[in-house]
């Protein structure tokens, strides 16, 4: 990479290009890679994150989140294998904070480490074409979200498509070995964010931080949590709400016009009824977002911040919405 190619992909920008685009590259500044490792890694985030450590493998990175002990996640992340290690990612913004609140659980095991991968970089991908150029033209074993394959640079792991079906990888770049994107366009981070919107895929910030269950950001349908797995922190209140279909919101994606904050009341009338968890801007003025809303409020007019939103589907179904309607 040239030293502008470089600083053009650490900057971050603020809108998203419409239509998006189909293939290319970005380097997702707003993520770190963390490396877990020691005798007492697996045991750790067993005892931690919702997802079940023996389903991650060499070939498998799955979504997970960590919550306190009342069931709210303050991290969503996925879990990868590195050799003997284990490796996560997490928003640059949330970083030091998660750290310091899993490092009360590690000081358990001794010789077990959890450090930022200082050399680390994440790589969002567009198309099976850029994704080919990477595993140098082998990418077969990569069919479902989460497989994963090692390459030269790192961990090339399939994603969520996003509604339009367009295939979505991440490269977790664990050495100085930059990628060989070939012709492949680079992108910009908010074209790459866009896409997460479209996939259903939610992220939090300071404003989520600690306020919603795993399943009200629909993690259960990406594979994020294992409601068999032995207890972890907060899996009392998670599962409670899995066995006695107790979910009474979840994930919705809209688009709407005008600056929203993350954080954000979504209103029915006067009434406070969801949360934007994540948003993201286009060039042509427009916004979609993710928010956490009422199923009884879903199919209702709706606003934030005094902006119409108007509801749009996911590439997903959340069975849990029928129950409510039945």
């Amino acid at each position: 990479m040239t030293e502008e190619t470089d600083t053009a992909a650490t900057r971050q920008p603020e809108n998203a290009r419409m239509p998006l685009p189909e293939r290319g590259y970005a380097r997702l500044t707003n993520r770190v890679l963390v490396r877990v490792s020691g005798p007492g890694a697996d045991k750790f985030l067993q005892g931690q994150f919702s997802q079940h450590l023996d389903d991650v493998t060499s070939d498998r990175a799955l979504r997970a989140a960590a919550s306190n002990p009342k069931g709210r996640a303050y991290c969503l992340t996925r879990l990868a294998r590195d050799g003997d290690s284990v490796l996560l990612d997490l928003p640059v913004s949330l970083a030091d904070k998660t750290l310091t609140q899993l490092r009360k659980y590690l000081m358990l095991f001794r010789g077990t480490s959890m450090d930022v991968l200082e050399e680390g970089v994440i790589w969002g991908i567009l198309g099976q074409d850029t994704a080919r150029e990477i595993a140098d033209g082998e990418i077969s074993a990569l069919q479902n979200a989460g497989d994963t394959l090692s390459s030269d640079s790192g961990l090339l792991i399939r994603v969520e498509c996003d509604d339009r079906g367009t295939a979505r990888y991440e490269l977790w770049q664990t050495s100085g070995n930059h990628p060989d994107f070939g012709s492949a366009p680079q992108l910009t981070l908010a074209d790459w964010q866009a896409t997460e919107i479209a996939a259903g895929v939610p992220s939090l910030d300071e404003a989520g931080w600690e306020a919603f269950v795993p399943q009200m950001l629909n993690l259960q349908h990406l594979g994020g949590i294992h409601f068999k797995k032995g207890c972890y922190t907060g899996q009392e209140v998670i599962a409670r709400m899995h066995f006695l279909g107790q979910l009474k919101k979840s994930l919705f994606r809209f688009r709407s016009s005008g600056r929203i904050m993350t954080g954000a009341d979504v209103k029915m009338g006067e009434r406070t009824v969801g949360t934007v968890v994540n948003q993201v801007s286009f060039e042509d003025g427009s916004v979609e977002l993710l928010a956490v809303i009422r199923h009884d409020a879903a199919d209702q007019t709706l606003s934030v911040e005094g902006n119409a939103l108007t509801l749009l589907p996911l590439p997903y179904s959340v069975p849990e919405r029928e129950q409510d309607d039945e």
